[in-house]
């Protein structure tokens, strides 16, 4: 470096020093060679007396390669054997520990396949976690670990789509079982309230047996004998005893949950069930079309729900998480609100009360097995509260034919015994009583006809009918009392008072037959305290509790007698009016027959025995239908006078008339129905009697006369009738008389009287009418 730094030329300078460094060099390895060169040469000459020394030991270690080549051969061979079977060896044995690492993997798998095809599909999937996390990572180099890797997925998916159709078939299996499984919960909800039942029964015959000691003995026995049987029964079904897990196998819910789980879609497992389960509910909830025609619709529409709601319970008891309380809770109201709809629809279609009854018990089944499994049913014990009030409506109906049927047969005739035993049959049916008709002999009628105890038995019988609807309703024994005196009520004042209404409204009911039914009547009433205190003793409510209702059928009774008793008067007008109708007065006859006319003699007889028929009936009413014909009677001769085509009356159809009034008269003086008072019932015919009394005038101007003075000074209607029927009759005497004179016409004093007469007539036709109308 020092020579490039120098001067120019200084390339050439270092040239020439390195020359002469390499001379230096040089002479020294020359010097060193010389020194070195003997030693050189001695060692070639002894390099070549060797050489032959070699060539020697070269021959012979030829020949001994040759001859150890020789002898080697066998022991290579026999080396290179061992050395094979040591590779073989060691290969063995890295095999067996590699298959030691793979047999575990490939148990495992097989273990795996066997599993999947026994379905025991949880197992599987326990089995595939351990292959991943513990076997496969120890072989995970080998192309079979791979193969394996890549197909557990794939196994994972189908065991999911396995145990979801294994899940599918087990909700279809428990939609076609749900019935059979509420069927089965209903029998055993069933059976143990009739074992609760007849053991509160026995309880209570044991609490009284001090009380009531020879009764509770023969109560006791009844139920010990009853308790037994039914222990017996018990025992016979106890091995009959079927449950939900019996019925139906849930082994595919449980292992679909576990296999969900596990695979970590447990949520989706849930939601997927808990709707498949709310479609299952909507389609139980759907009722047949005809469903309310039979009773075995309804039993199998309960059947199917109770069946569901007990499989959910029991899911809800054995798993956790996949139903909930809060998830049943909501799935009952939905249902329960479409029940109390349904029932509320299809009941309303039911016209046989047996029907309506055996629903009501289905009901009250369902609603205690459902309540056993912790479900609300109180609004179910709410709308049997409705139907109750359909059932009576049924009853009602069903009684109401049953009493125009015993109304049909009956011959509305009083009741016959021949002896001691006939009349005890009677009696033993309704409550009669009567002293007097103790005492008469056998054989002796009693007042009523056959209806009055086929209906009191009737009544009786709707009273159990609608007792058996208020059993099992879990209410108090006063309320019951309450609902049975309530439709008692209805029976009374609704349906038998309509066919009581009905039955007097019939043209066939006769005279003879409104008086039977007045007398049936009156019965019947009496017999209303009877019904009370059967209604007590069955509901153990004694009458003087304070919101104890009383039975209404004194007034159904009494408005039917009323009825009865006008229909009774309306009737016999109406017999009058028939037998008016046939009278036929010659109204210009010369002299009267001399005795009555013959329609009004058999109008006589026919009232003098029909009042006869009255003596079983109450005096008022008796003496009030005879007031009314003889009045009715009066009335209708009277209007006989006062007809408009009558234009003239006779002296000789003046004298017929009046021995008829004179019979009436006399049928009246009769006292044809007892009680009257003195003349009471002859002032019927005053009007006539009055007015037959006034033609005693001759002239009609006189008649006018007294008419003026006698009405300014007797203002009465009564009087004003008796002296314008007699100026009536006066004239129309007056006019008949001058007519059989030809002559009188041609006379002006005879036509002025004559134009006078017709006036008058006109005017006192005119006047009676309307005094008869205002009386």
């Amino acid at each position: 470096r020092s020579v490039y730094d120098d001067q120019p030329n200084a390339h050439q300078r270092f040239m020439e020093k390195l020359d002469a460094c390499i001379r230096n060099h040089d002479r020294e390895i020359e010097k060193m060679c010389n020194f070195h060169h003997q030693g050189f040469v001695d060692a070639i000459t002894e390099l070549l007396k060797v050489r032959a020394d070699a060539e020697k030991l070269k021959v012979q270690v030829t020949d001994t390669n040759r001859r150890l080549q020789d002898a080697g051969k066998e022991v290579i061979a026999q080396t290179e054997e061992i050395i094979r079977c040591r590779v073989q060896q060691r290969n063995i044995t890295t095999v067996v520990e590699k298959l030691q690492l793979c047999l575990p993997v490939l148990e495992m798998y097989s273990k795996l396949k066997e599993q999947m095809n026994v379905k025991r599909y949880y197992s599987a999937l326990k089995t595939m976690e351990q292959l991943e996390n513990l076997y496969l990572p120890r072989v995970s180099q080998y192309r079979f670990c791979q193969i394996m890797i890549e197909n557990l997925p794939k196994l994972r998916e189908e065991i999911k789509e396995i145990s979801m159709s294994d899940l599918k078939d087990f909700l279809e299996s428990i939609r076609k079982h749900s019935d059979r499984i509420g069927e089965t919960a209903m029998k055993q909800a069933q059976q143990q309230k009739t074992f609760s039942t007849t053991l509160q029964k026995q309880n209570n015959v044991n609490y009284g047996r001090n009380m009531h000691l020879g009764r509770s003995r023969i109560l006791e026995s009844k139920n010990e004998i009853t308790l037994k049987r039914t222990f017996e029964d018990d025992d016979e079904h106890e091995e009959e005893v079927l449950t939900a897990q019996d019925l139906v196998d849930f082994s595919p819910v449980y292992r679909c949950l576990h296999i969900y789980s596990v695979l970590g879609d447990g949520e989706v497992f849930e939601n997927y069930y808990r709707k498949q389960r709310r479609k299952q509910a909507r389609l139980v909830l759907q009722p047949q079309s005809s469903m309310h025609e039979t009773v075995e619709g309804y039993r199998r529409y309960f059947s199917q729900i109770v069946g569901f709601f007990v499989v959910e319970d029991h899911i809800l008891h054995v798993t956790q998480g996949l139903v909930t309380r809060t998830y049943t809770d909501e799935l009952w109201n939905m249902a329960l609100s479409k029940i109390v709809a349904v029932l509320r629809t299809h009941s309303s279609y039911c016209s046989d009360p047996d029907l309506v009854l055996e629903l009501k018990n289905l009901i009250v089944v369902f609603a205690d097995t459902l309540q056993g499994y912790g479900f609300p049913v109180n609004r179910l014990f709410d709308l049997l509260f409705e139907i109750r009030d359909q059932y009576n409506e049924t009853l009602l109906k069903k009684w109401s034919g049953l009493f125009r049927d015993i109304f049909e047969v009956d011959n509305y005739s009083p009741i016959p015994v021949a002896n001691e035993d006939e009349y005890k049959i009677v009696i033993s049916k309704f409550p009669f009583q009567d002293p007097e008709l103790d005492k008469q002999s056998f054989p002796k009628k009693l007042p009523m006809s056959q209806s009055v105890p086929q209906i009191y038995i009737q009544v009786k019988e709707f009273i159990y009918a609608s007792l058996k609807f208020s059993e099992s309703l879990h209410r108090s024994s006063t309320e019951i009392d309450d609902m049975l005196r309530k439709s008692t009520n209805l029976l009374l004042t609704r349906t038998l008072s309509s066919c009581l209404q009905n039955l007097i409204k019939k043209p066939h009911i006769g005279l003879t037959e409104l008086v039977q039914i007045i007398i049936n009547t009156t019965h019947l009433e009496q017999a209303c305290k009877y019904l009370e205190d059967f209604i007590s003793n069955i509901t153990n409510i004694s009458q003087v509790t304070v919101h104890t209702a009383r039975l209404y059928g004194l007034s159904t009774f009494k408005d039917a007698r009323h009825a009865a008793e006008g229909e009774i008067y309306t009737k016999l007008n109406q017999k009058i009016d028939e037998f008016i109708q046939i009278a036929d007065y010659d109204w210009t006859m010369s002299e009267s027959d001399g005795r009555a006319s013959g329609y009004l003699m058999d109008l006589i007889n026919f009232l003098r025995s029909t009042f006869q028929v009255f003596t079983h009936l109450p005096g008022k009413v008796a003496q009030t239908a005879c007031m009314s014909a003889c009045q009715h009677l009066s009335t209708s001769l009277m209007q006989m006078l006062l007809d408009s085509e009558l234009k003239q009356i006779s002296m000789g159809a003046i004298q017929q008339f009046n021995l008829d009034v004179i019979q009436c008269e006399l049928f009246a003086s009769s006292e044809p129905v007892p009680g009257f008072q003195g003349d009471t019932l002859q002032l019927a015919f005053i009007d006539l009697r009055q007015g037959f009394l006034l033609i005693r005038w001759k002239e009609v101007y006189t008649c006018v006369t007294y008419i003026h003075v006698y009405l300014c000074m007797k203002n009465t209607q009564r009087l004003k009738c008796h002296c314008c029927v007699a100026v009536l009759m006066q004239c129309l005497m007056k006019d008949s008389s001058k007519k059989n004179n030809i002559f009188a016409q041609f006379r002006k004093n005879d036509r002025d009287k004559q134009k006078l007469i017709e006036t008058v007539v006109k005017q006192l036709r005119s006047l009676v009418n309307g005094m008869s109308q205002h009386t």
